[in-house]
């Protein structure tokens, strides 16, 4: 009579097989919590920088270029972008913005500068421009210095 009683409660290895279970359960989601944090974080550096690199070309247009010793910009602060785009008497930085810039820098440069006509001309007298923004060291992550970059194509205006 006593084998056919039915059985009341878990067994101990039933109760630590569903803790197991439960336990890595959470670990998977504190792991992909932390990594959505971690990649949050980091495509607003990099919104951030596509901002400053559209600020860099209103400030400094390649289009307005003449001549090939004259693309080259040297590191220059997003803040200072925004006063050359702004004037003397157009919008000032909020303080939002001033911490959202802070840090970024902008720069461009002409990578062909030091190769001869002749071979500017074989490949249709276009010049590779490489531009870069640089941020980092902003008390985020590991305080290195991070950079994103590209290279467009300019042609000596005729």
């Amino acid at each position: 009579m006593t084998a056919l009683r039915a059985r009341r409660g878990f067994t101990l290895l039933e109760v630590l097989l569903a803790s197991l279970i439960l336990g890595f359960g959470l670990t998977a989601i504190l792991v992909s919590m932390s990594q959505s944090q971690r990649m949050m974080l980091s495509s607003t550096d990099l919104e951030t920088a596509q901002e400053v690199m559209d600020m860099g070309e209103m400030a400094y247009p390649l289009e307005d270029v003449e001549d090939p010793d004259d693309i080259d910009v040297r590191e220059t602060k997003a803040t200072d972008l925004w006063s050359e785009i702004a004037g003397s008497h157009g919008p000032r930085l909020t303080n939002a913005q001033e911490e959202k810039y802070h840090g970024y820098t902008w720069e461009r440069e002409n990578l062909d500068k030091n190769t001869n006509d002749e071979d500017i001309s074989r490949v249709g007298g276009l010049y590779r421009v490489r531009v870069t923004v640089t941020w980092g060291e902003r008390g985020r992550g590991s305080g290195k210095k991070q950079q994103e970059t590209y290279i467009t194509l300019w042609r000596k205006p005729e």
